[in-house]
């Protein structure tokens, strides 16, 4: 499907999100620098940790108000609210007043309108893309985003040490522009409610009531749960990439030569060996995910789900067994592909389980794959020094097996049920 095909709607948002992402990977990946000089490592991580509980509970919040209140409304209000979050954070970090405590208090306050815009976002594209272009519109916004974070870190290092509060005014301006232009140029897309609308004189309570019995209808569809579980177990993968990776490049990668011509040579140390590869991984999903993606149409769904987790499994060996940074630069091709086989399978997956009336919901549930990854993934770390670098890369590709085997429980119920449901 060509983007000259797709929906105002899809249009407006590709290339509004692709500006906003841009702007926001200018800054975003040095904050953790900037809080820990201000708060100290701990207390960084703990703030960070602490702003991540918000987030989580915005993003299932917001899906439950992306099916209520409609997804134009919620991403119409989630970018305003970014956009009025950042104002504060650049106000904090303005040359006439600084103020860590606000900047963190605004920086999470984004982080929460950022889980309000996500679900509706994504619930939108299944509301107006049919089925078998799904994936492909999927892998489109997830290349926009990649796109965003090979270029914005690059911008970001030239401009973010001088000029961190010109850079946070420009992205409270780009979301509010953002806000504006989803508000004029697209119309909503949530489908004709099927359950019954809150009265409007109903008690505050019956709010977090309705929510809470939608989401426990979520955790009885055994085959979204299946995919729930055998997608944490694989994030315990894909988030090494900021985590186990470039502490192990750091320890093995000493002083190699990348490229030599006769007497010159260009040497990289451990913390350039993790840039390379990691801009390697970025430019591999931009050039790459509609591609593989478009390719994967062609096989079983299933298979794809099952041979993504086999080749993560594979990378994870190539990384161990290798310490040559050209060999790293191969594991990570391999570590890409097995990411780009999933990039819009999976959110077209989603959508083909959700109900119309509930598909913000799903999709905010399914995020909580990414968010419990995240959470446990960072046990790598210690387990460096418990069990040293090779069993905890072995312990990691078990995992990944152990995904693969999930997933293929999981289309063995999602047929079980298409067979009794076509019955």
């Amino acid at each position: 499907m060509r983007i000259r095909d797709w929906d105002t709607n899809l249009k407006v948002r590709l290339f509004g999100e692709a500006a906003m992402n841009i702007t926001y990977w200018m800054f975003f990946p040095f904050l953790s620098i900037y809080f820990a000089e201000e708060f100290g490592k701990s207390k960084a991580g703990l703030l960070l940790v602490f702003s991540q509980i918000f987030a989580v509970a915005a993003n299932l919040l917001g899906g439950y108000c992306a099916d209520r209140f409609g997804r134009k409304r919620m991403m119409v209000l989630s970018s305003i609210g970014q956009g009025f979050s950042f104002l504060a954070f650049s106000a904090a970090s303005s040359p006439w007043f600084q103020s860590p405590i606000l900047g963190f208090a605004a920086f999470a306050a984004a982080g929460v309108f950022g889980s309000f815009y996500w679900p509706a976002s994504q619930a939108m594209v299944a509301d107006l893309v049919e089925e078998k272009h799904r994936g492909q519109v999927f892998a489109i916004f997830y290349t926009s985003i990649n796109i965003a974070v090979v270029i914005g870190p690059i911008l970001g290092g030239i401009f973010y040490a001088h000029y961190r509060f010109q850079l946070l005014l420009a992205a409270a301006i780009v979301c509010m522009m953002l806000g504006i232009i989803l508000a004029k140029l697209t119309k909503e897309t949530v489908p004709v409610q099927k359950t019954s609308a809150l009265s409007v004189d109903g008690k505050w309570y019956y709010f977090l009531i309705n929510q809470f019995r939608d989401y426990v209808i979520i955790v009885r569809d055994k085959t979204f749960l299946l995919f729930i579980v055998a997608g944490v177990l694989a994030g315990q993968t894909f988030m090494q990439l900021d985590l186990l990776f470039p502490v192990y490049m750091k320890d093995v990668v000493h002083n190699q030569n990348l490229l030599s011509f006769g007497d010159w040579s260009f040497k990289v140390g451990g913390e350039q060996a993790f840039g390379l590869v990691l801009a390697e991984n970025g430019l591999l999903v931009a050039l790459l995910t509609v591609i593989v993606t478009k390719w994967t149409a062609n096989f079983n769904e299933r298979n794809i789900f099952v041979f993504s987790s086999v080749v993560y499994g594979v990378s994870l060996i190539l990384f161990s067994q290798t310490q040559w940074i050209w060999g790293l630069i191969l594991a990570m091709a391999v570590f890409t592909f097995a990411e780009l086989m999933g990039a819009g399978l999976q959110q077209s997956f989603v959508s083909k389980l959700a109900p119309e009336h509930m598909r913000g919901q799903y999709f905010a549930a399914a995020s909580l794959r990414f968010t419990l990854s995240r959470t446990i993934a960072p046990l790598s770390i210690p387990m460096t020094v418990w069990i040293g670098y090779n069993w905890t890369f072995f312990v990691l590709f078990l995992l990944t097996l152990l995904s693969a085997f999930f997933y293929w429980l999981m289309f063995y119920s999602f047929e079980k049920e298409s067979i009794k449901l076509g019955s």
